[in-house]
């Protein structure tokens, strides 16, 4: 069953909305897929050497693959006007993935960040010390705990009708959201401005911890700073255009009919920031790189066998910890 519990001022997107997503979403698809095959392929083969860092980057890697599962079905989608023609069962779950892999991106993303905050920071920390198993742990209660807030996608009808189309969305325009859908919304939200508040704060005291100890040149800590500085930019880049858009289409929406075409806009650009917002899983191996030793030599090692360039390997790396 499908309900047309819609906004009176709704925004037609289908065809302005498909025509930009449509390339955008097949390019990332194609970037994103063998960048993370190949990250996940390099973390099984050292499973054994895995510390705190390393698992959490794990699971941002199997967060990406819920996004590129769930990608092909969108450009078919877009491809068809954003008609939906799988039915409401799938509609709900493959919106659940995609805010799963939204949720889970930006979680550990943050918990890279800290990682690295707690290394320079507070070194002798215990927390610096964790077992692979308690990052295991960890990583499992982040899970749960984005599971758990993105459920009401799995409990609404998502499906609304416009026309003859059946429209597959989890910001519908509705006149009064389900408690679920407002969760939604919330989640949406406060997911991206309480760890870019974290993220923020993790820079800068890492900034200010290598000044004042005059350790400028110290290799560990530049790596640490630019590590979190790529989180960032990544995390800007890909999840601040669809929460400030979204927010000021609320915004001239809660002024009613007289700002309509306002509305109707700000709807169009907050539907176009998902391209954004899919973008994370394309650029998550750059994460890897700066992040994960076992990574970064890896990939030297394909370089090198290619003989145009000779690169050193990390020597934390060719030592397994992949910690650094």
């Amino acid at each position: 069953m499908t309900h047309n519990n819609t906004h009176h001022c709704g925004a037609s997107t289908q065809s302005m909305v498909a025509s930009v997503l449509t390339p955008v979403l097949i390019i990332q698809l194609l970037l994103g897929l063998p960048g993370n095959i190949m990250a996940l392929t390099i973390f099984c083969q050292k499973l054994q050497s895995w510390r705190a860092n390393v698992t959490f980057l794990f699971n941002l890697v199997l967060s990406d693959f819920l996004l590129l599962l769930s990608l092909p079905f969108r450009i078919d989608n877009f491809v068809r006007g954003e008609m939906w023609i799988f039915g409401d069962a799938w509609c709900r779950i493959n919106l659940f993935m995609l805010a799963v892999n939204r949720s889970a991106s930006i979680a550990f993303m943050t918990a890279v960040a800290v990682d690295r905050y707690f290394k320079v920071v507070h070194p002798h920390h215990k927390i610096n010390h964790m077992r692979s198993k308690q990052a295991v742990w960890i990583a499992c209660l982040i899970w749960v705990v984005v599971i758990s807030l993105r459920m009401p996608l799995l409990s609404n009808n998502l499906l609304s009708m416009k026309g003859n189309i059946s429209l597959c969305r989890s910001f519908s325009n509705y006149e009064n959201p389900p408690l679920g859908i407002r969760l939604h919304y919330a989640v949406f939200t406060l997911e991206f401005f309480f760890p870019l508040v974290l993220l923020v704060f993790c820079s800068m005291r890492i900034a200010c911890i290598l000044r004042s100890r005059q350790i400028d040149k110290d290799r560990r800590g530049q790596r640490a700073i630019r590590t979190v500085l790529v989180i960032v930019g990544v995390f800007v880049l890909c999840f601040f255009p669809g929460v400030f858009t979204g927010l000021i289409a609320l915004y001239f929406k809660s002024l009613g009919i007289q700002y309509c075409k306002a509305y109707t806009l700000t709807s169009q650009l907050f539907a176009m920031s998902i391209g954004f917002t899919y973008l994370n899983s394309a650029l998550d191996p750059v994460i890897y790189c700066f992040s994960s030793s076992i990574f970064r030599n890896y990939l030297k090692q394909v370089l090198n066998r290619t003989g145009i360039m000779e690169l050193q390997l990390s020597r934390r790396g060719s030592m397994n910890s992949g910690s650094d």
